[in-house]
This record gives C-alpha cells, sequence and structure tokens, in this order.
C-alpha cells in the first residue's frame, strides 16, 4: 500500500490518546490542522501552506530580546560554521522558540525558571524536542554572555527530560532476512539496503556514495555529519550488488524514479515504502541498519576501535554499548553451560 505524505505535515498523540496533526511550515507559526477524515483537512493543509500560515517576523524585534539574540546568533561566526545541514535542524527549532511569545522578553532577565518554561511547552508531545531547544538556548545564552548582556548562562544546571527509550530500532536477523527475501539482487532497493548495512553509514551518505568512491576493493566516505574519512572494505554481499549496478549517469549509485540522485529525506521515504511493501514492522529505518552493522561487527568479535573504524564514531560509548551486549550474551551461555 502507498503511503501519502503531505509537505510539512506531522503528527503528534495527544493526551487523550486522539492523534493531532500541524502544519510546520519553515518561517511560519505551527498551525493545528483538522483530523485526516474530515472533509475540511486538505482544504484547510492547502490555505495554510499556500499563505494562510502566520509568518515568524524574527527581524522585527525588541533590541535585547531573545529573539534579537536568535538573529545576532544567526548572524554570527559561530553559527556560519556549522555545517548546512545542521543549520537547518536548528533553524527549525530557533522557529519554534521565536514563535512563542516569551521570545519577546529580555535575555538579561531570563532565568532557569525561564528555560524550564520554554522546553515544557513540548515537554509531552517530543520531550526530545524539548531537550534540543535546552541545548540550542545553552548556545545562544553562552553567545549572550560573549555579547555582554549577561554574566551568567541560566541554562547551565537546568537538567535534560529523561526519556524513556532505547533510541531507533536496530534490525533484527529475521528482519534483515524478510527484506532480502522480499528485494532481489540487482534491484534498486537490494542496493540500497547493502549500502547500510555493509558500509555502516547515515542515509545523508549513502545517497552520495557512487561509482568514484570504489577503489581497490574499498569505498571512500567522508561523513556529511562528522567530516570523517574513511576507507571501508567492501563485503562480499556488497560486491555483488554493485556488480549487478548499471550505470545512471548521475555519478551517484542510487536514484529516484525520475533518474536523479536521491535527496535525504525522499530516500527516507522511499526506504520506508520499501521496508512495509516487504512486510516489515514500522520502526525499521536506515539508521536501523547502521546500528544492525555495529551489533553484528561485535558479534564477530570485533573491538570498539575496529567496529568505530566502520561506523565511523568519533567516541566508544556507542560503539561500546553494543560490545557490552553481544559479550554478555556470550559470557551468560558459557556460564549455564558450566552448570548443564
Amino acid at each position: 500500500m502507498t503511503v501519502v505524505r503531505l509537505k510539512y505535515v506531522h503528527k503528534f498523540p495527544g493526551r487523550n490518546g486522539k492523534t493531532r496533526y500541524y502544519l510546520r511550515k519553515p518561517g511560519c507559526k505551527q498551525a493545528k490542522l483538522p483530523d485526516p477524515s474530515s472533509p475540511e483537512f486538505y482544504s484547510e493543509y492547502q490555505r495554510l501552506l499556500h499563505g494562510g500560515a502566520e509568518k515568524i517576523t524574527v527581524s522585527t524585534t525588541v533590541e535585547g530580546s531573545l529573539i534579537d539574540l536568535i538573529a545576532k546568533w544567526r548572524g554570527s561566526h559561530k553559527y556560519r560554521a556549522i555545517k548546512a545541514s545542521t543549520q537547518q535542524v536548528y533553524d527549525r527549532i530557533l522557529n519554534r522558540i521565536a514563535a512563542m511569545e516569551c521570545a519577546q522578553g529580555a535575555v538579561k532577565y531570563m532565568s532557569p525558571q525561564n528555560v524550564r518554561f520554554i522546553m515544557r511547552q513540548h515537554e509531552s508531545t517530543s520531550p526530545t524536542t524539548a531537550n534540543r531547544m535546552l541545548s540550542l538556548l545553552s548556545m545562544l545564552l553562552d553567545y549572550a554572555v560573549e555579547l555582554d548582556w549577561r554574566d551568567t548562562n541560566p541554562a547551565y544546571g537546568v537538567k535534560r527530560l529523561k526519556i524513556n527509550s532505547q533510541g531507533l530500532h536496530s534490525w533484527s536477523d529475521t528482519e534483515i532476512a524478510t527484506y532480502q527475501e522480499c528485494w532481489a539482487t540487482g534491484t534498486k532497493q537490494r542496493l540500497a539496503f547493502a549500502l547500510l548495512l555493509y558500509t555502516g553509514q547515515r542515509r545523508s551518505d549513502v545517497v552520495r556514495m557512487g561509482p568514484e568512491d570504489v577503489s581497490e576493493g574499498f569505498i571512500k566516505v567522508i561523513q556529511q555529519k562528522t567530516g570523517a574519512k574513511l576507507d571501508i572494505p567492501i563485503h562480499l554481499a556488497l560486491g555483488l550488488e554493485l556488480q549487478a549496478w548499471r550505470g545512471n549517469g548521475t555519478g551517484t549509485f542510487l536514484v529516484t524514479a525520475a533518474g536523479k540522485p536521491f535527496s535525504v529525506n525522499g530516500f527516507y521515504n522511499n526506504f520506508a515504502e520499501w521496508c512495509q511493501e516487504a512486510g516489515l514492522p514500522k520502526g525499521c529505518s536506515p539508521h536501523g541498519l547502521r546500528k544492525a552493522a555495529a551489533r553484528l561487527l561485535a558479534e564477530a568479535g570485533c573491538t570498539p576501535h575496529q567496529i568505530a573504524a566502520v561506523t565511523g564514531h568519533k567516541t566508544l560509548s556507542e560503539v561500546e554499548r553494543y560490545t557490552r551486549a553481544v559479550e554478555q550474551k556470550r559470557l551468560a551461555q558459557e556460564a549455564m553451560t558450566k552448570i548443564a
């Protein structure tokens, strides 16, 4: 079944268990939408999409306000040094902060209580967003100290919200096998899967991979997120997919139905549909294959440093979580064997 996704539409679970829908168009305030089953949904969506959504006016602000600080930080060298993809993520969150009435208040009078108030606006719907707001507010208020707007950063000491989550789902061996049974060697779907699993890279790196990156049995990667330069040996299974691949003239292995390179989000949406067609449960994402790659390397006996050499992790904390889980399973098996 094809899933229709409307641009800028986001859904969130409400307190009463009913799903709520919002339009989050860049540069505009969040706007509530009717339920998709309502006859008014599509007409309201079109109205908001084409000029009906209230715009965020960051430029017309009170001097010394939080919105003023956001505008000055966006014009600073600190902001310009951030990668464009990260800037886009930050901008979405900054726009939400700027849309709040409290953002017109003076930065010099902000207290930890004000920081917590901003976080609470997303505490129930998205605690992850609330924590990202805290991180961004901390950066903004550090910049306020540099500008001599205040002496201290009121975000220091504010606790992040506790999130009871194991993160994105890591694919199981059964799910890996199910996907491969659905998509045969030589298909675009199987090539995408192999690039994700057998390089252990993010989708932002996989969509940019092409034949020029392959040399002497290795595939070269410069990670978009970290800038890390990696040379990853081509696994036999990936090698078979690359041999079956036919050039498309774009410079990338993966292209859309229109023959153009995938955008990062476009690839995610297509991959989600391929997983759905394979009968996989929700939550089987491209990043889940990156986690599965780390798990498989750990099960093969690789050290955290060896795994990081493939995945490109800057720190070993995430990698060591996989090796600890695998080591626990092995030790438990050995222990039970001794009392058998």
